[in-house]
């Protein structure tokens, strides 16, 4: 299904289209009857940015976008891709401290309606995880701040004094959502048809083909579109309560 996806909508993608890089998922997941478990991506879902790193390279006025597309062809892999992207961190002449970077995430907004899906869910006996192939510091920070269960997502090393050395702690490959939600699914013993995912772009979607019901929030792309069951076009979270709901018993 992942590939039948991606050559119905290659065109209207907004990035270099990854399935020509990973293989192909292959998912015989059954769709939801009951739900146990919602699991978010962060970027454009949770937290009102297009991407955490992006956030971060806005703000030194650097650019990762010829990373992103070299990754995306496979010709760099994720260690590579942070190291390119903490390299041009730089503050004074050498590399920010961790503490810097949470300064800047701290002004990241958090998505109309989230606290209020989240404590809803919870409120029914439902866990809530964060899957996302952004920066752990906001992921972690967002966890606190609405009461997220679970976080699955990435970060990068310290030297003594506290500077980023380059080298990635990766939780998430950015192509590889689906080997998150296998790994959460069996630590918690939730079948994949108990699970719902909450995505807005192309790199949801093998995040979706291991998910019982999954919904495209606020959608960036058509291709993560035409992946979803249902899409929820209004940035507002409490939009998809009504479709998680009757799934709750």
């Amino acid at each position: 299904m992942l590939n039948q996806v991606f050559q119905m909508k290659e065109k209207k993608c907004r990035y270099y289209c990854y399935k020509k890089t990973r293989n192909e998922i292959n998912s015989n997941v059954q769709k939801m009857k009951n739900l146990e478990l919602v699991v978010f991506d962060m970027d454009g879902v949770l937290a009102d940015t297009i991407s955490s790193w992006k956030y971060i390279h806005d703000f030194f006025k650097t650019s990762n976008d010829r990373s992103v597309d070299e990754y995306l062809k496979g010709k760099i892999n994720d260690d590579e891709f942070i190291r390119r992207d903490a390299s041009r961190w730089v503050e004074n002449g050498k590399p920010v401290k961790k503490q810097r970077l949470v300064e800047i995430l701290s002004g990241v907004p958090v998505i109309d309606g989230a606290s209020d899906c989240i404590k809803s869910l919870s409120g029914k006996g439902v866990k809530t995880a964060i899957i996302s192939a952004g920066l752990d510091i906001l992921a972690m920070d967002f966890q606190r701040r609405l009461g997220i269960d679970y976080v699955f997502s990435n970060g990068i090393e310290t030297d003594k004094d506290g500077r980023l050395n380059g080298n990635g702690i990766i939780q998430v490959r950015l192509m590889y959502k689906d080997e998150a939600i296998k790994k959460l699914a069996n630590d918690l013993q939730i079948s994949y048809d108990k699970i719902a995912a909450v995505g807005n772009s192309c790199f949801d979607i093998p995040m979706f083909e291991m998910a019982g019901f999954s919904i495209a929030f606020n959608p960036s792309d058509d291709c993560v579109r035409e992946a979803a069951d249902i899409v929820v076009e209004e940035k507002d979270l409490r939009k998809i309560l009504p479709y998680l709901k009757k799934f709750i018993i």
